[in-house]
């Protein structure tokens, strides 16, 4: 399965929707997406929308944190919607939800 990654304003902010698998094959694409965001919206909270995920492995969890500290680095920051129950169960078993905010919705 391909990775697609769409960027929109959702209520009022900079949204990275991913659909796909996220792994070493599609790791580029997803870096590029949420780093194009982080940049374009310097100062602003960006959101990465996780809900179309079908996999994602160590290296999207290592750019979901490098994104964050890149946002952290332009003084905004970076959150993640997810409401997919096993995505949210890996988030928490990683303890990613304790360095990056994990929410049900955008607004």
């Amino acid at each position: 399965m391909d990775l697609s990654a769409t960027t929109s304003i959702v209520a009022g902010v900079p949204t990275v929707a991913i659909d796909g698998v996220v792994d070493l094959g599609s790791i580029a694409a997803f870096r590029d997406a949420l780093l194009r965001a982080v940049h374009a919206n310097s100062g602003a909270l960006v959101v990465a929308d996780l809900d179309g995920v079908v996999a994602l492995d160590d290296a999207g969890l290592g750019m979901l944190l490098g994104a964050a500290a890149a946002a952290r680095q332009a003084h905004g920051d970076l959150e993640i919607v997810c409401t997919n129950k096993r995505l949210r169960t890996r988030l928490e078993r990683t303890r990613l939800d304790q360095s990056i905010t994990v929410r049900d919705t955008i607004s």
